[in-house]
């Protein structure tokens, strides 16, 4: 299948009008599998976010969004996923071009899902229901959820439509407005996204976008005084960041999904060794590698360990290397060169601490230019070793034995980070027992899952902060809840 020819609008988005950057500077994408450049990007910075706020306000203040009827709310959002739909295999395209992501993921997962979540919000802002209090009957309590104001989103590069449209999909059917800030290293499908909405009907000044640097527009939408919330995904060390612009700025609202250091626990009695083997694979290598709730640690009970490790060895044979524009790809390069880097550091420093390499290990593809990264499974790991505990956001698993329950379940949690978990087992009660001890946002049992639309998707620990994106607890975090307290005579 041919990739549809892209379109790229490079400037900023703000009260329904693509526009310059305020300084007039650019920045360049460029594409990871050549390393060589895309196009120039408009560069907004703290004066782009004021501008963007201000249209973002005033949209939301004199009522466009926030006071039209939530049936009519649902027929816009409904017109934007369509226009999504209708302009998927373009926007596959971007995001596989620009963050190098595998184009039949892109047009497989990433698109059908992002199409799937906006429809999901827009239906569902007509069937959620506001409260009654059991009062008296000299009283009547309402409990009533009004939309926060104006929402900041801050997305990031791994999935770059589909983490917008987690952010834009509930904040829009709550009735705010917003403006979104894309990783400067994939800005295309964001911006795109806007110019569909706005032609969907969507009024001018609810949905703006301004792609630029973290330290230029992405603090300056943090500190803002003027932004009820920000919702932040990305990694835990940025995520503190927020905590901080909004401590020393308005207390404004903030959500972090942010890093993770996922295990894939597989107990004494595991299902089809196929299976498994098949699940811990996509868990550590899909999407590269490059997300937050990957399997990257493998805990397994020693009697199974061998039999399992030469499974997945054999298993990388279906994980092929290579061009993301060609629909057999399956790992595609690093987002960049200084990810590359810090990828390849972590592969030296397992080998230096004592961690055997059972296959992999290597730069590949060095001639293409592009930042690629041999799957790499990596053996005789313990927790104590950095590619135990670090988050490295590439395609490396580490194997670590157990011998009893107990210690399996000590060593998965034995984490900083608290996203997602994987149980395997033939064992009922086990499942049960083990899922609730598992100290993790979301685990899937027998296959590695982060649920769908419909779950909540967060962290505990130092993976999430401040709510949850995905299903009706998304809904909820963008609004604010008022009491109207009637006393009755």
């Amino acid at each position: 299948m041919a990739s549809a020819t892209p379109t790229y609008r490079t400037q900023v988005f703000i009260d329904g009008a693509f526009l310059d950057a305020a300084s007039g500077e650019t920045f360049v994408t460029e594409n990871p599998a050549t390393g060589q450049p895309i196009t120039s990007v408009a560069a907004g910075d703290a004066a782009d976010i004021d501008l963007a706020v201000k249209a973002a306000r005033r949209a939301f203040e004199d009522g466009r969004w926030s006071r039209m009827a939530p049936a009519d709310r649902k027929t816009v959002l409904l017109r934007f996923a369509d226009g999504i739909e209708a302009n998927s295999d373009e926007l596959a395209t971007l995001d596989a071009l620009e963050g190098g992501k595998p184009i039949t993921d892109c047009r497989a997962v990433d698109l059908p899902e992002t199409v799937k979540t906006i429809r999901w919000y827009a239906e569902a802002i007509d069937k959620v229901f506001d409260a009654v209090a059991p009062t008296g009957p000299d009283a009547l309590g309402l409990i009533i959820r009004e939309p926060v104001g104006v929402v900041g989103a801050v997305v990031p590069w791994n999935f770059p439509i589909l983490m917008a449209a987690w952010k834009i999909a509930p904040a829009l059917a709550a009735g705010n407005s917003m403006i979104v800030k894309p990783s400067r290293l994939t800005s295309l499908s964001a911006i795109r996204l806007a110019e569909i909405a706005s032609a969907a009907g969507l009024p001018d000044g609810i949905l703006n976008v301004v792609p630029g640097s973290g330290s230029g527009a992405g603090q300056a939408l943090g500190r803002h005084m003027d932004v009820d919330k920000v919702t932040f995904t990305g990694s835990t060390e940025v995520g503190r960041e927020f905590l901080h612009y909004a401590a020393e700025s308005n207390l404004k609202e903030v959500t972090l999904e942010l890093g993770g250091k996922s295990p894939s626990l597989v107990l004494a009695e595991p299902p089809d060794m196929a299976v498994v083997a098949e699940q811990v694979l996509f868990a550590a290598l899909m999407n590269q590698g490059e997300n937050c709730s990957a399997g990257s640690r493998l805990i397994v009970h020693r009697s199974i360990h061998d039999e399992l490790v030469e499974r997945l060895a054999a298993g990388l044979a279906a994980w092929p290397v290579g061009d993301p524009m060609d629909p057999a790809t399956r790992i595609g390069p690093m987002i960049e060169r200084p990810h590359l880097d810090k990828v390849m550091g972590y592969i030296a420093r397992g080998r230096a601490e004592g961690a055997r390499v059972v296959t992999g290990g290597d730069r590949v593809l060095e001639s293409s230019g592009g930042y690629f990264v041999a799957p790499t499974i990596f053996d005789d790991v313990t927790n104590t070793m950095s590619i135990a505990r670090e988050e490295i956001f590439g395609p490396i698993l580490s194997t670590i034995p157990f011998d009893d329950e107990a210690e399996g379940i000590r060593l998965a949690n034995e984490t900083s980070y608290g996203l997602a978990a994987s149980i395997y087992t033939t064992d009922l009660d086990a499942a049960f027992r083990v899922s609730r001890a598992l100290r993790a946002g979301t685990v899937g049992v027998n296959a590695y899952s982060e649920g769908d639309i419909t779950t909540p998707f967060g962290g505990y620990k130092q993976s999430g902060f401040g709510g949850r994106d995905k299903g009706l607890e998304a809904f909820d975090q963008y609004t604010e809840k008022k009491t109207i307290w009637v006393t009755l005579r």
